[in-house]
């Protein structure tokens, strides 16, 4: 671990600057060749909790469901004797209740229409559009540095862009639950990047490479503890309630953009501000 810090901080940064970079490309690569899934909340469908009259796997419910209803986009959730059952479309809760009378009471039923997806979408590019507009303004606000603003503000799209591909790599939906977790991605990048800058920029004592190793120290502590706390609550949910979806999207999608923060943060982001620095930068 000591020799890790010491490479990071002390030995030749070009290098590690290229990590992120790289995959940052990769993962606009893989999202732009494959997509993203989105969820209902912004797709449109139904969605239906139920409970199971008799014994059901999930592929049996899924089954009954698609020909039922002679759909072929249904995904099922289960837990004990409650499933959840997501339709791709708009279906008629009293067909349905019709149908799968013998199998299923209903606990829940509920649908949203295109208008509503659509109007979703526009929120979330908005709440991103603003993210990034408001961070970028603080921060060269706060800096006066066009360097280290640059480089604040592309370790956040960094992030975004490897958690969003992992989101399209491992089939996590895009919803209103994974666009939460991608801003408060964002807000816990620039956390990061902040400490490191501030570290960097701002204090006098030491050498620049002792306010690094500082900086890093301190901040792979943080990031670790709050991986620690993600892992931990995605393995309750995936194991002892797997219908909380919700909690289960967020939980990876925080998993996936703490590990690209990692490298954002301290290969990308430290080594352009070493490279600014010696360059003569913010003296």
């Amino acid at each position: 671990m000591v020799n890790i810090v010491n490479y990071i901080t002390r030995q030749s940064h070009k290098p590690l600057i290229l990590i992120p970079i790289i995959l940052m490309i990769l993962s606009l690569l893989y999202l732009g060749v494959f997509g993203l899934n989105e969820g209902i909340d912004l797709k449109g469908g139904t969605l239906v909790t139920v409970e199971l009259k008799q014994p059901m796997t999930e592929t049996e419910i899924t089954n009954t469901v698609q020909n039922g209803l002679g759909v072929t986009d249904v995904e099922t959730s289960l837990s004990d004797n409650t499933a959840i059952i997501t339709i791709s479309g708009d279906v008629d809760q009293v067909n349905f209740e019709e149908l799968f009378s013998t199998q299923f009471n209903i606990l829940s039923f509920r649908s949203v229409g295109a208008l509503l997806s659509n109007a979703a979408m526009t929120q979330i590019i908005y709440a991103l559009l603003f993210a990034f507009i408001f961070m970028a303004g603080t921060v060269f606000y706060v800096f006066r540095d066009l360097v280290p603003s640059v480089a604040i503000i592309l370790s956040a799209v960094c992030n975004l862009s490897v958690a969003v591909g992992s989101m399209s790599l491992f089939g996590i939906p895009l919803s209103i639950a994974s666009v939460g977790a991608l801003l408060m991605l964002i807000g816990y990048g620039v956390d990061t990047d902040i400490l490191l800058t501030t570290r960097l920029l701002k204090r006098r004592e030491g050498s620049l490479e002792d306010r690094a190793e500082d900086a890093l120290k301190t901040g792979v502590t943080l990031t670790f503890a709050a991986l620690a706390a993600m892992i931990v609550l995605f393995v309750v949910v995936k194991l002892f309630i797997p219908t909380a979806q919700v909690l289960e999207d967020i939980s990876a999608v925080l998993i996936m953009g703490l590990i690209s923060d990692l490298l954002s943060t301290w290969f990308m982001n430290l080594g352009i501000l070493k490279w600014h620095m010696e360059r003569g930068g913010h003296n």
